[in-house]
Parts: C-alpha cells; sequence; structure tokens
C-alpha cells in the first residue's frame, strides 16, 4: 500500500492562477468606503457602469493632483481621502479596460 502525504499539493492545479493574496486588503475596504459613499449620493450601485469611462480618467487626475498638493487631503463633498478615491476610480478604469464595462466616450 502507498502511503499518502496529507501535506502533497502537486494535485492542486495552481499553475498559471493569480495569487490574489500578494493583493493587500486596505486597498479593497478604501474602494468599499467611496463606493458606499456614491450608492448613498447616487442611489444605485450600478450607476458607474454608465459613465464613460473619460470622466473617471479626469476625476481620477483631479483626486491625484489634490493628493500630490497634500497626501493628508480629503475631498471637500464626501469627506472621504482623495487617495481613496483615486482607487475607486482606477478600479473602475481597470475594470473597463478589461471590458466587462463600456467604455466609451
Amino acid at each position: 500500500m502507498i502511503e499518502k502525504d496529507d501535506n502533497d499539493q502537486s494535485a492542486k492545479a495552481d499553475s498559471g492562477k493569480l495569487q490574489l493574496s500578494l493583493v493587500p486588503t486596505q486597498i479593497i475596504k478604501d474602494v468599499a468606503e467611496v463606493r458606499m459613499y456614491g450608492n448613498r449620493k447616487y442611489g444605485s450601485s450600478d450607476n458607474w457602469k454608465t459613465v464613460e469611462m473619460r470622466r473617471y480618467v479626469d476625476a481620477l487626475l483631479r483626486h491625484t493632483l489634490e493628493f500630490v498638493d497634500n497626501p493628508e487631503s480629503v475631498d471637500a463633498e464626501s469627506g472621504i481621502p482623495h487617495y481613496k478615491h483615486m482607487a475607486c476610480n482606477m478600479a473602475f478604469i481597470c475594470e473597463m479596460m478589461a471590458g466587462r464595462v463600456k467604455k466609451e466616450g
């Protein structure tokens, strides 16, 4: 009888798969904070999908410039730090670039 090693992971086919455990979790929390604010403001969790990517690029750049001027600065309307808005805008852009959302405009 062949003894089985309970720690043998050779049968697990992870080759080529993304190692999502490498992603810092804080960015997910930061994007969620901005998304929760946006959902309260706009009343929909999917409304962001109807906005042209150009507007997210513009918003990303505005928040980035504010952050460059003062890394501790917060958005005047939401009270949320600019870097968190940057992460959220980049997340929207990433989704659009991946082709999961319309990006015209």
